[in-house]
């Protein structure tokens, strides 16, 4: 009996309800929620760690201890804070995917709703875990925080709830709703997979192209079973996920350690302590992943109409789009107003991030918001609504969202140019103005040479690979298997000789990252020459 019989044998696998899967979604984009997963679980691992040595009541000289003076202290810390914003972009990507699938309409509501509360849940733990360093920045994010919530009197009574006494470097209470946070989002996680499980990945549009958009138990007996090779693909996933977040913090932190101009902007370092006189001389602002927030607050000075047009709003419409979508129709082109308010939220999301980083707390008149934001969303309207559209035209999201940086590009240098007239805003306006042209022919060929492709041939059927071309490729990919462990095993030896404090000992989570990334890739390539036929 092989080791893969033994566990279905012992565990009951075959018994599972897991989703039985078939050949054409063995590709990252249906497994999306897997990395976001991956995430999840490592900064849960790397938070339990933490809280061995973190001391709450002494946040910001805990947080330089546990660099300077725990073994790979910084290593666990800076891929922990890493981990959570790997966590925070894959739920995006994520999100906007299945928005765009339809993946919230029935019978997936409930799943979709999950899923949006879990990602509110990550921005707020994600807020008090950064804000548990305890620097500069943290303590000037927990104001911004504080401050909002003051302005609603009513609410005023969360504030010692919520921060306790952080003010005098006490950070007990926020570390503690950190980890109630984290932990409903473990609850909620645990009802979303199983629910994910029991519905299935959603099918190709080719496959069902109305909701719902589920297979029939016969089609599911005809799909590869969830053990062993979903676990193995997924196990290649959950690698490279984790080998990722481990190697770029580090990576970052140990070129900051060199004594050399190269500064990326991507320090997962702490900053000075909140009264030294190096915080003065810094420019304090949000944590990335809350900078629209940051700058949504400098519209108007009534905080109810900041959280109206900042949280409320699209958290409602998130929340309610399951039922407010009823065409059983998965197709954008068949639901060209809901494509309109997706492309409108992720080009808003990005555009105000920017502009909130650009610009940090400097109030905007309404008249420079009206510029910055009708373009996109009369362009976008345009696109979706007035161009004819081909076949191939407004149908992939990948095609979408280029048209929509294209377009975003374009509309801010033009606002430029108008704002300040100059031969380097001119040159600038007409190299994006090409990018434009080039975003929207690929997008919309009835618009430009329709004709030239309306006269293209009709693809052609897919030629099956050749089974020596496959056999080829199979010996290859084992050849690649061998190296890829004998240089695993070259960096594991190494690991051993670096040192466990100091600025080298992120050289640790760069390796450890690197022979991560290595066996998903083995692992990958097993799955390759294992189940490919």
């Amino acid at each position: 009996m092989g080791v893969s019989e033994w566990f279905k044998e012992r565990l009951g696998l075959d018994d599972l309800p897991f989703f039985r899967t078939p050949d054409y979604m063995y590709k990252v984009e249906y497994w999306l929620g897997a990395l976001v997963a991956a995430s999840f679980i490592y900064t849960v691992i790397s938070g339990l760690i933490l809280l061995l040595y973190y001391n709450p009541e002494a946040g910001y000289s805990s947080t330089e201890t546990l660099i300077q003076k725990v073994p790979y202290g910084s290593v666990v810390l800076y891929s922990h804070l890493y981990g959570a914003y790997a966590m925070i972009i894959l739920a995006y990507v994520h999100m906007f995917r299945n928005y765009f699938d339809g993946a919230y309409k029935k019978p997936r509501e409930l799943l979709w709703i999950l899923g949006v509360l879990m990602l509110v849940l990550t921005l707020g733990t994600a807020f008090l875990g950064y804000s548990l360093i305890g620097d500069a920045l943290a303590t000037s994010a927990v104001d911004v925080g504080e401050g909002i919530i003051t302005s609603i009197p009513s609410l005023s009574f969360l504030i010692p709830i919520l921060f306790g006494n952080y003010d005098a470097g006490d950070y007990g209470r926020v570390l503690a709703w950190h980890i109630i946070l984290a932990a409903l989002i473990g609850v909620l996680f645990m009802l979303h997979f199983f629910m994910a499980e029991h519905y299935g990945m959603m099918p190709s549009k080719k496959e069902k192209n109305k909701a719902p958009a589920v297979y029939t138990k016969e089609e599911w007996q005809k799909f590869n079973p969830w053990w062993p090779r979903n676990f193995v693909y997924m196990t290649s996933l959950v690698f490279m996920t984790w080998g990722f977040i481990l190697l770029i913090p580090n990576a970052l932190a140990y070129l900051n350690g060199l004594p050399q101009e190269l500064n990326p902007f991507l320090n997962p370092k702490p900053a000075p302590p909140p009264n030294s006189p190096a915080a003065a001389h810094i420019t304090t602002y949000p944590p990335w992943f809350f900078l629209f927030l940051y700058k949504i607050a400098d519209f108007t000075s009534d905080v109810v109409i900041f959280l109206l047009i900042g949280v409320i709003i699209p958290l409602v419409y998130l929340l309610l789009v399951p039922f407010i979508d009823k065409s059983p129709y998965l197709d954008l082109k068949k639901r060209r107003l809901f494509t309109a308010f997706g492309i409108l939220m992720i080009t808003y999301l990005i555009q105000t991030t920017v502009w909130g980083d650009l610009t940090p707390g400097i109030e905007i008149p309404v008249y420079q918001q009206v510029i910055v934001y009708l373009p996109p969303a009369a362009i976008t309207l345009a696109g979706v609504f007035l161009i004819p559209t081909s076949r191939k035209a407004v149908a992939s999201p990948y095609g979408t969202l280029g048209f929509l940086v294209a377009s975003l590009l374009f509309s801010g240098s033009l606002v430029t140019l108008v704002v300040s007239p100059s031969a380097l805003t001119a040159t600038v306006f007409a190299l994006f103005t090409v990018l434009f042209l080039l975003a929207a022919r690929s997008l919309t060929p009835a618009v430009i040479r329709v004709e030239k492709q309306s006269q293209q041939p009709e693809p052609q059927p897919v030629v099956s690979e050749s089974p020596r071309n496959l056999e080829v490729k199979k010996r290859l990919a084992e050849i690649l298997i061998s190296l890829l462990f004998i240089v695993s095993v070259v960096l594991a030896a190494q690991l051993w000789t670096i040192p466990a404090t100091g600025y080298a000992s992120n050289m640790f989570g760069i390796d450890l990252g690197l022979i991560f990334v290595m066996l998903g890739e083995a692992i990958s390539l097993y799955h390759y020459v294992v189940y490919r036929k």
